[in-house]
């Protein structure tokens, strides 16, 4: 039913619970998962005319995604599930949904909310948009 899954990841609490629920689904099909985080354009963007503030974000955005996959690519291990590891930079929504086009995704696994701080009974807005756009199934995985 499942090949290939993609959970994308930014390190909160949901994402976590997304990873978990998207390895066991990858687990009971003999599934691949496609772990990716996206680094949002519009935090450069804000940083970008501030000087060393700039490369400041940079950073702590690089190893923040760095974290989330590492987190997601040990849960996989332990599983035993086949994985792919991806970092690209964008508008999450629209990334997430040309990556689960260009990859062929069956499903995607996706916490309810994530660092943006919407309150957690609440979708968040990412989650919102990937459900609406992408091409494919779609987890919304809860806490």
């Amino acid at each position: 039913m499942y090949d290939e899954i993609l959970i994308p990841t930014d390190g909160s609490d949901a994402s976590e619970v997304a990873v978990e629920q998207g390895v066991a689904v990858a687990a009971r099909f003999d599934a691949r998962v496609h772990l990716l985080h996206v680094v949002d354009v519009r935090a450069e963007m804000a940083a970008s005319g501030v000087g060393d503030i700039a490369d400041d974000l940079t950073e702590t955005l690089d190893t923040m995604a760095s974290d989330a996959l590492d987190a997601a690519e040990a849960l996989a291990d332990g599983a035993g599930v086949p994985y792919e590891r991806e970092v690209l930079e964008g508008y999450p929504h629209d990334a997430i949904a040309e990556y689960a086009a260009d990859n062929e995704v069956d499903l995607v696994v996706v916490g309810a909310s994530g660092r943006s701080g919407v309150a957690e009974h609440l979708l968040g807005s990412t989650t919102e948009r990937v459900a609406r756009t992408v091409g494919t199934s779609v987890l919304i995985a809860r806490a």
